[in-house]
């Protein structure tokens, strides 16, 4: 069965450690303002730092534009100092949160089976977590990136067919990530084919798989026309509105 058709594009931006108040407050007025044309055929999203929660509900709060948060607690509440629990993002109205970002892998040693542990808590809370996943540039130049991902995503295929099916994954080459580099369409293409392949294998095919790694709006059109790209995880370019909404008009 081809799922494509039921499948709605979703842009989401990612802002990683950017931000002020004020520069925040042009950039989501600009990206409300932008996105009402474009909400027929694309679902537009921002993840932003934790501090402007508050801003992001109240500048998009009624618009087309939705948030989330850049990550998530596996625990519920607790002596967990810095952490912020799936809770918490509920009471700032958020729709979405990353999980298992590859700088959290990275900087932070997160596991797969932690990352797993960060979907299930968001989706027990009624988020959407979106799963990242992705090879290093020595692993890609092993030959290893499938095993890399079959590897990632295991934990959370485990997780079952009710809950991946309420989630989103996202595959950004860690070696594209804000260098300027980009896998080219039919080298993602085939990677998101197998993702979609270990989705399918627990009957949730149907689940959105996004691109990440240096999306721009030159690069997007030739990303969104292979058939299982559903979107993209855009991080620099989504902190410049003209740029963010170009892609999602791509």
């Amino acid at each position: 069965m081809n799922t494509a058709s039921f499948r709605k594009r979703l842009v989401m931006g990612n802002w990683k450690m950017h931000g002020g108040l004020e520069a925040n407050a042009g950039l989501l007025a600009d990206l409300r303002a932008g996105a009402g044309i474009l909400a027929d055929y694309c679902t537009l999203a921002v993840c932003v730092p934790f501090p402007y929660l508050a801003q992001a509900r109240s500048q998009l709060e009624n618009s087309a534009v939705s948030w989330g948060a850049q990550d998530v607690s596996a625990h519920d509440k607790g002596a967990y100092t810095g952490e912020v629990s799936a809770a918490m993002l509920n009471d700032f109205a958020c729709t979405w949160v990353l999980v298992g970002h590859s700088e959290r892998r990275a900087m932070h040693a997160e596991t797969d089976d932690l990352v797993a542990a960060k979907a299930k808590a968001a989706l027990a809370a009624g988020l959407v977590p979106v799963v990242c996943v992705g090879e290093t540039l020595e692993q890609q130049d092993a030959g290893q990136t499938l095993a890399v991902i079959q590897r990632q995503l295991a934990p959370v295929l485990a997780l079952g067919t009710q809950a991946v099916s309420r989630l989103v994954v996202a595959y950004e080459p860690v070696w594209a990530i804000g260098t300027g580099r980009s896998a080219t369409p039919a080298q993602a293409q085939d990677v998101h084919a197998a993702i979609r392949a270990s989705l399918a294998s627990i009957d949730a095919a149907q689940v959105r798989v996004l691109y990440g790694g240096s999306v721009k709006p030159d690069n997007a059109s030739s990303l969104f026309a292979m058939p299982d790209i559903d979107g993209a995880l855009v991080g620099g370019a989504s902190l410049v509105a003209d740029e963010f909404l170009r892609i999602a008009a791509a």
